[in-house]
This record gives structure tokens, C-alpha cells and sequence, in this order.
């Protein structure tokens, strides 16, 4: 229960702060939504259940209150478990397909190419990152990505593991999807509250895109199975 006149009016000061970003985040998705309207129109393709993999944000106070989020995902997909890897740990490429990734350039490569580290230059409104992540390739069944010394994070962990699909249909899987962070900053966190899960079903999606370009369309539709941000 929030209790004197100062908390609430600095409870009122952040909202109008924070009112511009909102405004942006409402024509941002406005326009990605366009741009998926128009690329259905230009490409038709079997569609995937967006009414399951799309998630509204709402703001809370407790949003506010912390510089922690992180977002999990599993759903079935109509593509293999090397389908999904071979796209998944192309890090190389993500600045090809993959939205507000910049440059992505993979060096330092060990065990064989199955840990590496990759610098990545990463935007979207109104933030930008160039940070360096320690990949761990476990084909076909993990790609973990992770970052300790990045300038706006204190830690950004991005995970994807494979498993088999449904027995019947070989070319199946079940990806579980999972991004964790925590900002240095309280102020950017509370930016970034506005367009998580938007940033987070586009990039997750993109991925989706990718392994449809290069293996062809899904042998059925995905089913999330369980969704959940935090």
C-alpha cells in the first residue's frame, strides 16, 4: 500500500517520464505489425499460432522496482531438432535474419568451434549494446549464450535447447526458448519493460522465419506449450 503525499507524487513523476517511451513502444508495434501484415501479403506461408506466442505487456509498480527480467518459452515445432541447431548457433549470420542484431562477428573459437566467444552490436529503441557472449554449442540439443561485461547488463544469459518432437513425426521438435537479464540501471530497465515481450516473440519468431527459408515449410503447426515472464 503506497503511503504519504512525496511517494505518491514521485510514483506520478515516473509515469510521466516513462509516458513518451510508451507512446513509442504503441507506434513501434503498430509498425512491426504492418510489416508482418505486408510480408504475409508478399510471401504467403502456413500461419503460426500467434494468438498463443504473442503476449501483451502490462506495467506494474513491481516492474519498476527491480533491474531483473527474464522470459521462458516451450513450444512444439514442426522442424528438427538439427533444423533448429543448424540456425540457432549460426551466430555469425543473426545480423542477416535476426532483428536489432547490428553486427554479430564469432572469434576465439575452442573445442573445436563448440565454444566460442562473438561480439555483438544489438538496437532497439531507445537502447544500444555492443557486448561479448560465451557461446556453448551442444549439437543438436544446446545453444547457450552468455555475457558478464556488457555496459548496460550485469549478466545476459539467452539459452535454446532441442528436444524430439512427436514420436510419429520425425521432423519435430520441442525448442525451449529462455533470455535472462539484469541491467545496471534502474532507469533502463524501466525502458525496456515497455518492450520486452514484444522484442522477445519478434527474435524468438525470427529464428522461427530463418529455419522456414532454409528447410521449407514446417511438417505442422506449433503449439506453445508453456509461456512465462518474470
Amino acid at each position: 500500500m503506497l503511503k504519504g503525499g512525496s511517494t505518491l507524487k514521485a510514483l506520478d513523476v515516473r509515469l510521466r517520464l516513462l509516458r513518451p517511451f510508451i507512446e513509442t513502444r504503441r507506434c513501434f508495434y503498430n509498425y512491426c505489425s504492418g510489416c508482418g501484415r505486408r510480408q504475409q501479403e508478399q510471401q504467403p506461408q502456413q500461419q503460426r499460432s500467434f494468438s498463443n506466442s504473442i503476449h501483451r505487456s502490462y506495467i506494474t509498480f513491481n516492474d519498476f522496482r527491480t533491474k531483473n527480467r527474464s522470459y521462458t518459452k516451450k513450444e512444439l515445432v514442426g522442424y528438427s531438432m538439427l533444423d533448429m541447431y543448424s540456425v540457432v548457433s549460426d551466430v555469425s549470420n543473426y545480423h542477416r535474419f535476426v532483428p536489432y542484431v547490428k553486427r554479430s562477428h564469432v572469434h576465439s573459437q575452442e573445442s573445436g568451434g563448440r565454444d566460442f566467444r562473438a561480439d555483438l552490436i544489438v538496437g532497439f529503441p531507445p537502447l544500444n549494446e555492443a557486448y561479448t557472449s560465451r557461446v556453448t554449442l551442444v549439437p543438436p540439443s544446446l545453444v547457450k549464450s552468455e555475457c558478464h561485461d556488457g555496459r548496460l547488463f550485469n549478466y545476459l544469459l539467452n539459452e535454446w535447447r532441442f528436444r524430439p518432437g512427436l514420436k510419429d513425426i520425425p521432423n519435430s521438435c520441442v525448442l525451449d526458448f529462455k533470455v535472462s537479464f539484469e541491467f545496471k540501471s534502474l532507469l533502463h530497465s524501466n525502458v525496456a519493460n515497455i518492450f520486452f515481450d514484444l522484442i522477445c516473440d519478434q527474435m524468438e519468431n525470427a529464428f522461427i522465419q530463418e529455419v522456414r527459408r532454409r528447410s521449407g515449410p514446417p511438417s505442422i503447426r506449433s503449439h506453445v506449450l508453456t509461456s512465462q515472464r518474470s
